[in-house]
């Protein structure tokens, strides 16, 4: 599965245009024809991992000094279990309690994990900045591959752009939840933790707007800490906990942590489980990562697939382990949600914890969760570049841009936070209102990851050309269980907590209007004017037919593929074959 394949290893720096290598020879399922050769200009040579890329229709533009640690690195950092599971305690102990994150959680990863799976194959067969988009492009063939382009896109888009908004106003809300355990008398407002948010999300941007080797460093040290916070943490909360001060054990019995499913939903008890897995969900959204950074990854069709498997994988089993922790350390669920710290993970170690310990571990959480904003910023950055270098976003021209001294999009990197400074105004629409964009990254995400999953399993099947890590005969099956997966937990994403005389517009579930009402608009545009040009991913690399080899074709534009997932490039056109 992890077998490097021969035609990416052999003459390393080779000039393609003197061995003439096909895209046919390369591990790849692309947008160009398998008898195109794509060549370089002149005095330039490229690698193994610019050749695949060149395959791809790309011509290279990032340094790739990411290598499988690094990259993991990144993709753990966005991940941040720590931050993420602090985040999201709300939902994941609160609608189903102890239940829903022992068992639940185990559940709920099959699921993950299978999705992961089925990604990383797709990447490992089309390593790319576009990722989830050029799949689907390419899967759909040429009459719906630009549809299917076009949602995978702008879902994968908007769940990224959220990303560091949503992760940076729980970091926020932690600091701010410390201060006032600190001095009892501070209550945290509104603006106070708004103002708080915009200033780490500026911080982030300039972070993200460094070199790559820096970033890659940056985010080596901050995941490397992330790790060995969540282990402390893991180790720490058992150790000290202090339950026997309310007259209780040390621990909750394993009758009640693994049987008793707190009633936090107007739904039945089975219901509720299903909706406490967008803590899950969320917390384990960051695994696409080294798919977006795929063009700055050397050896990049085996180190980015593995990267994105090893994320979700350690991310599963260690999340496991910490859900544990605090299910049979928790003392009153209720009081936990209604703390007026306004902060449930900071409400619960107040009860379990001694003060300077709380104030440790939430210091350990909030360093952590500033390391995984800015992972987030770095991937989602890249996100909006690989889509405005295919023309698919407003002012792509200017977001398509690498800065020359740092080759990096640092236009893209503000343009997002700019957007995740507009998202953030939700903060004033109260707690529920700014809940919702949790729920968007989650379903907007696993949107955006099933499209091309769910095209390459039903109606591409045998016919997808896998890349060296593939999942072989398991390939199908695997894919069948991340879809229904999804299909079952998309509506699921989008249902309040309560029913009936109880549910009002404070109680109401945000998610299907501030992610759906984007993404009928979006549907709008396409019919009203996207179809008319938006083709898809477009090629800039220049390459020539082979047997036709005086002919080289300046790469402009291509179509989303031929129903084997191949086009043909004429006079920069995409003409399906």
């Amino acid at each position: 599965m992890a077998a490097r394949n021969a035609s990416t290893t052999s003459s390393v720096g080779a000039h393609p245009r003197d061995r003439k290598r096909s895209v046919a020879e390369e591990p790849v399922t692309s947008v160009l024809a398998g008898g195109d050769v794509p060549v370089p200009r002149d005095g330039e040579t490229w690698n193994a991992d610019e050749e695949v890329l060149a395959a791809l229709g790309y011509k290279p533009e990032f340094k790739r000094e990411f290598t499988l640690w690094t990259t993991f690195c990144v993709s753990f950092a966005v991940l941040g279990l720590l931050p993420s599971f602090a985040s999201t305690l709300y939902y994941g102990m609160g609608y189903a309690g102890t239940a829903g994150m022992t068992w639940g959680w185990l559940v709920a990863m099959i699921g993950i994990q299978s999705v992961a799976a089925s990604m990383a194959e797709l990447c490992s067969s089309m390593p790319t900045s576009g990722g989830l988009y050029y799949a689907a492009a390419v899967l759909a063939g040429p009459r719906w591959g630009p549809l299917a382009a076009w949602l995978t896109g702008w879902s994968n888009w908007f769940g990224q752009v959220t990303g560091a908004p949503s992760v940076n106003y729980g970091t926020a809300a932690m600091i701010l939840a410390a201060a006032s355990i600190q001095n009892p008398e501070y209550v945290p407002n509104d603006y106070q933790t708004f103002l708080l948010t915009i200033f780490i999300m500026i911080i982030h941007a300039c972070m993200a707007s460094f070199p790559t080797r820096w970033i890659a460093k940056v985010n080596s040290a901050g995941s490397t800490f992330n790790m060995i916070a969540l282990v402390i943490v893991i180790i720490i909360i058992p150790a000290a906990c202090d339950r026997t001060a309310h007259g209780l054990s040390k621990f909750n019995p394993s009758s009640a942590v693994w049987g008793d499913i707190y009633e936090g939903t107007s739904y039945p008890a089975g219901v509720s489980v299903l909706m406490s897995f967008i803590s899950v969900i969320w917390t384990m959204s960051g695994y696409d990562s080294p798919f977006h950074l795929a063009e700055e990854c050397s050896n990049a069709n085996i180190a980015s697939p593995r990267a994105i498997f090893m994320t979700s994988a350690t991310g599963g089993i260690f999340g496991w382990f910490l859900q544990l922790v605090v299910a049979y350390t928790v003392v009153d669920i209720d009081a936990v949600l209604s703390s007026d710290l306004g902060q449930p993970f900071a409400a619960y170690l107040v009860d379990v914890l001694p003060k300077p310990v709380v104030l440790a571990v939430l210091s350990l959480t909030i360093i952590a969760g500033f390391a995984m904003g800015q992972g987030c910023m770095i991937a989602a950055s890249r996100v909006t570049f690989a889509y405005a270098r295919d023309d698919c976003l407003p002012f792509s021209f200017l977001l398509k841009k690498v800065n020359t001294r740092t080759q990096t999009p640092v236009n893209a990197v503000w343009f997002n936070s700019l957007v995740g400074c507009l998202v953030l105004l939700l903060i004033f629409g109260g707690s529920i209102a700014i809940g919702a964009i949790f729920s968007i990254g989650a379903l907007a995400a696993f949107v955006a990851f099933t499209i091309p999953i769910f095209i390459r399993v039903f109606f591409v099947g045998n016919n997808f050309r896998p890349g060296p890590w593939n999942l072989g005969r398991f390939s199908i099956p695997i894919g069948v269980v991340a879809s229904a997966f999804v299909a079952l937990m998309v509506p699921i994403l989008c249902l309040p907590s309560v029913t009936g005389s109880d549910l009002d517009a404070s109680g109401m579930n945000w998610t299907a209007v501030v992610y759906g009402g984007p993404m009928v608009l979006i549907m709008i545009w396409w019919v009203v004017s996207a179809r008319k040009w938006f083709t898809g991913p477009k090629v800039n690399v220049q390459h020539m037919m082979l047997g036709n080899e005086g002919a080289v074709i300046e790469g402009k534009e291509a179509g989303s593929g031929s129903e084997d997932g191949e086009a043909v490039v004429v006079d920069g056109k995409g003409k399906g074959l």
